[in-house]
């Protein structure tokens, strides 16, 4: 009878098929730390740079640091329920020291070990903020009112407009769709921008918002890998009047709630209808309900009311209009004409 020995391992003598499974993880390199990771990151607006690409940074540097340190390990393939604890410490501005403790296991085997790794920080300008530092732009978009300047609401409603639609893209990934520069002229408002697709986008929504027409203005300034490069002018032309306005049409008080077209869609503080006039018809602005004042009614008798001058807070009397309800110890918005100084009533 011959007696069959039982399979040893090799190097501890136990009983295994080959190599046990705590030798077999003793013998492997689970744990490879890179001693050096770079980060590129521009100086002004933080965004990082990966390879050849720039892209905004959404994260805090803490959050980065553990990023770039797991970045730097690479665990074999067989590890299995790894868990990482990263610290941190920055021993000059530009170098922060990443340690990091790892755990899991290998073939059934608990293991645990450390490295560390050096975070090297670079500062490189990135190529948005190179476009805009160094003046460059593709677009103009020039907002102008017909034969009046443009009213303090207009002009932070194309501002809002314009910083919106930058996020809007930025956030999209549109690096390059910048706002550089917001700037009053006597003329109106200009907005700079660092691509016509942006400025298109831009020009087509305050057009929509405040009315009026926009052309296009292109011009030639060169060629770049064979494709010919055109700076645009976008000119938003506001008409003469604007939504809000209270003008005078035939002698009677009508606010402007539409414009385009020559045309505008008007509502008549006398009687409360709506209609179309000719831009024309218009004979003259008195104000704008925007900027209406809140006037205290004192009383009501019959078709008249009572109100309490917002300046003076003198009384004076108002006809009533059969739209507006107005009570007691309430108030109601009036508009004053500069031309009469009567108070006209809008809302």
């Amino acid at each position: 009878m011959v007696d069959i020995l039982p399979s040893v391992c090799p190097r501890c003598g136990k009983p295994s098929v080959g190599l046990c499974r705590e030798c077999r993880a003793a013998e492997t390199a689970w744990l490879i730390c890179d001693p050096r990771v770079e980060s590129i990151y521009c100086p002004v607006c933080d965004s990082q740079k990966h390879g050849k690409t720039w892209s905004d940074t959404m994260v805090d540097r803490e959050t980065l640091i553990r990023e770039l340190a797991a970045s730097a390990l690479h665990l074999h393939a067989d590890v299995r329920g790894s868990e990482i604890v990263i610290s941190s410490y920055d021993p000059s501005p530009n170098r922060t020291i990443a340690r990091m403790e790892v755990s899991g296991t290998l073939y059934g085997v608990p293991v645990s070990g450390e490295c560390t790794t050096k975070i090297v920080w670079r500062k490189e300008q990135c190529d948005r903020c190179n476009r805009i530092s160094g003046g460059y732009y593709e677009g103009i978009i020039q907002v102008r009112a017909t034969d009046r300047k443009l009213s303090g609401r207009e002009m932070e409603t194309a501002t809002r407009i314009a910083e919106q639609t930058e996020d809007v893209l930025q956030e999209g990934g549109a690096r390059l769709s910048f706002v550089s520069k917001i700037e009053e002229t006597k003329d109106g408002l200009d907005i700079v921008v660092g691509s016509n697709q942006m400025g298109q986008a831009i020009a087509s929504d305050i057009t929509a918002a405040l009315g009026g027409r926009l052309t296009t203005h292109p011009k030639l300034v060169g060629e770049k890998e064979g494709k010919r490069l055109f700076r645009i002018t976008f000119l938003v032309r506001l008409p003469r009047y604007q939504k809000g306005d209270v003008v005078v049409q035939r002698g009677r008080y009508v606010e402007v709630r539409q414009t385009g077209h020559g045309q505008l869609q008007v509502f008549d503080l006398l009687d409360g209808t709506n209609r179309f006039i000719a831009e024309d018809e218009a004979e003259r602005l008195v104000g704008n309900v925007g900027e209406a004042e809140s006037a205290l009614v004192a009383y009501l008798y019959d078709d008249i009311v009572g109100i309490l001058d917002p300046k003076t807070q003198g009384a004076v009397e108002c006809r009533v209009v059969p739209w507006l309800h107005p009570e007691e110890g309430g108030t109601i918005l009036v508009v004053r004409d500069p031309e009469t100084r009567l108070f006209v009533l809008v809302g």
